[in-house]
């Protein structure tokens, strides 16, 4: 008899009767609780968070910064209350501490009551971060504390964000306000340019103009000194005059009573001695007349160094809008200049005050010079005039004296004069040297004015000014700068359909396991008539391949039309199924014709390897050494790469790989059960007398 026969006979026995017929529909729907029930329960976690109970408690008094009102608990509450995640209860403290402990919440988010003090404080002195927190209880389940993690993560960083952004904001504030103060420095800037560029263009009227006082100031200096040598010489001339002519007197007087006598002895020597009067009066008239002509141009001189050196000074000092460094130098010398100008004044005065005197001396030097030269021509006839020359000798000595006495109140003054004209010409010199000084560094200055104007105009350019709009934007990027672009390559929908290429395999394996719990590993039939081992094998293998081929059927309509499972490559997928079920068949069946009662624990043993080894909920690779050995070499590994590659997409390359490595177990442990068949053909005393019977 044929395999395919045998396997129909071995399946017609679930016809017979209502208890078989009702044990094929449990093998047939069987998977069902494995792959539908756990995929249904968990298909979708994470759109169901919004029904799990979380506290939530807001503390926060509120805070003040920059003349705003900052509460940040209650716009975090409210944020909370508008999304769809965990259903919130604001508490109290109290309540929401006690509602974790003893299950009703899951967790708790409480704000605490400096929550917007602390966020309002990086505007200030002492910075300082605020903190949300939150209580979970992993007694109440370990996983919600775990999703808590992720979603008040994006809470945080959402607080952050908006507290970067005011911070943030008020720095661009700042800049656009240094923007406008350095606007304002470079327009002040401009005017001290401008200003010192008037300012150099004056302190080279001042050097040039102090230049041309030195030259009036060494002019009167010069003239000073002059006059006081005449005035000098006319004192001592003036006094030479008096001591003649007191001598004259004394000797007239003397001999008074012996004039005529005398005068007849002595006409040659009194004619000398007039011609001597005579010329000396004509010397001090000269000189005389020096000094008044050269005192009003003394005056001029001193008082035209005087006045400009005042305007210099009014220019460059109090009208100026910056005052001049050489200020100081210029006010001594405008004071030295006004002192000489006095003293030229006193000079002049002096001439003028005494002019009717030197008139009136020049008029008695005009009489002596006529007397004299009158005396000279007369002096061979003296004696006839003795008494009119006594009195005209006495009348002459009383004038030589007065005249003497005014030579020398002449010379004192001018030599004050003189000495006040050199001050004048030293000052104005030193004046000189430092307008000439001041004249270099006021270049200087106005090229530094300049730099630091072209300076300013620069920084006003290079300091941004950001309005509203552009703060916006530039706060919005620098508070949360690095966004996550995530790009998910084939994204599962949800969490079931990421979860289906574990369970569907595990379904299938339990349902193989079951099915050889009712249908013998090895064809009783076959085996009593003598058939082949590989007849027996597939006599016993067929049947449950086709259970399983009904089994995948029913899972994989239950998957998709009942619970929403979609498929990219739904007929790839359901073929490939019918390949694992196969193999997963051919294995189990082995391992119950070779090991027996055994056998199916190690079924059981080698289905708890391959669930902890495939990688079907966290990658592999993170979890221990062994099952990281034992991962390649079981065929639910590679069950559950292809399963992901054809339900949720991506390269057929771990697809065809599976194919390869199921069709090489199935064929292997159909190999392994013809040779447990063959051994299974000779009857011992082991099987007749087993030793663990299931």
């Amino acid at each position: 008899m044929r395999s395919p026969k045998l396997a129909a006979l071995e399946l017609r026995r679930f016809g017979r009767g209502k208890l078989p017929r009702a044990a094929l529909v449990a093998l047939l729907l069987l998977p069902l609780l494995y792959g539908a029930l756990y995929l249904w329960s968990f298909w979708d976690p994470y759109g169901h968070l919004d029904k799990i109970p979380v506290a939530l408690v807001n503390e926060d008094k509120g805070a003040s910064a920059g003349g705003k009102k900052i509460a940040a608990g209650d716009d975090i509450t409210k944020g909370l209350r508008d999304s769809d995640t965990f259903e919130w209860h604001e508490v109290g403290a109290g309540e929401a501490e006690q509602g974790v402990e003893d299950g009703r919440y899951y967790l708790s988010l409480t704000m605490p009551k400096d929550l917007s003090k602390r966020i309002a404080s990086s505007s200030g002195q002492t910075p300082e971060t605020g903190a949300l927190q939150v209580r979970t209880n992993d007694a109440n389940n370990y996983i919600v504390g775990q999703i808590s993690r992720s979603v008040f993560s994006e809470v945080r960083s959402a607080a952050s964000t908006k507290a970067s952004r005011s911070f943030l904001d008020k720095i661009f504030v700042s800049f656009s306000e240094i923007h406008d103060e350095t606007q304002k420095a470079a327009k002040g800037a401009d005017d001290l340019e401008s200003g010192i560029g008037k300012a150099k263009k004056g302190s080279k009227d001042l050097a040039d103009g102090l230049k041309d006082a030195k030259k009036g100031s060494g002019d009167l200096a010069s003239g000073l000194t002059k006059l006081d040598k005449g005035a000098a010489d006319l004192e001592t001339g003036s006094r030479q005059v008096s001591d003649g002519t007191q001598q004259l007197a004394d000797k007239v007087n003397g001999a008074a009573g012996q004039a005529l006598p005398f005068l007849k002895g002595n006409k040659k020597q009194i004619a000398d001695t007039a011609r001597l009067v005579a010329d000396s009066a004509r010397g001090v008239r000269h000189n005389l007349a020096d000094l008044v002509k050269a005192a009003p141009v003394a005056r001029k001189g001193a008082h035209a160094g005087s006045d400009l050196l005042a305007g210099v000074y009014e220019k460059r000092c109090e009208q100026a809008p910056v005052a001049d460094p050489a200020c100081a130098d210029l006010k001594k010398a405008m004071t030295a200049a006004a002192d000489v100008a006095t003293v030229s004044d006193d000079l002049d005065t002096l001439v003028k005050d005494e002019h009717g005197d030197l008139k009136l001396m020049d008029s008695h030097l005009r009489t002596l010079q006529t007397q004299s030269e009158e005396l000279a021509r007369r002096a061979p006839t003296l004696d006839k005039d003795v008494e009119d020359a006594v009195a005209q000798i006495n009348k002459l000595n009383k004038g030589a004296g007065q005249v003497a006495a005014g030579a020398r109140k002449l010379h004192t003054g001018l030599g004050t004069a003189k000495t006040g004209a050199t001050k004048l010409d030293t000052g104005v010199g030193t004046l000189e040297t430092g307008a000439n000084d001041l004249n270099g560094g006021m270049f200087k200055l106005a090229d530094g004015s300049g730099k630091l104007a072209g300076g300013l105009h620069d920084g006003v350019r290079k300091i941004p000014d950001y309005d509203k709009k552009d703060r916006d934007q530039r706060t919005g990027v620098m508070a949360d700068p690095v966004q996550l672009a995530s790009h998910a390559l084939h994204k599962a929908p949800n969490y079931g359909t990421g979860f289906a290429p574990y369970f569907i395999p595990l379904s299938l394996w339990v349902g193989a396991m079951v099915a050889y719990m009712l249908i013998a590993p090895l064809n009783r039939r076959a085996l009593a008539l003598g058939a082949s081992s590989w007849r027996v094998t597939l006599a016993g293998w067929l049947p449950v391949a086709a259970l399983g081929l009904l089994q995948v059927a029913a899972l994989m309509s239950v998957l998709h039309w009942a619970i929403g499972l979609q498929m990219l490559r739904a007929a790839g997928t359901i073929g490939f199924l019918c390949l694992v079920t196969a193999c997963f068949a051919a294995i189990v069946q082995w391992l119950n014709a070779q090991f027996g009662a055994a056998g199916r624990i190690l079924v059981l043993a080698l289905l708890m390897l391959q669930l902890t080894s495939a990688g079907g909920t966290y990658p592999v690779q993170t979890s221990p050494g062994f099952f990281n050995a034992l991962h390649p070499f079981l065929p639910m590994s590679y069950v559950v790469d292809a399963l992901r590659r054809l339900i949720s997409g991506g390269g057929l390359g771990p697809v065809w790989t599976a194919c390869a490595v199921l069709a090489a177990f199935t064929a292997g442990a159909l190999a392994l059960t013809a040779l447990a068949a063959r051994r299974r053909q000779v009857w011992t005393l082991d099987r007749l007398h087993p030793e663990l019977s299931l």
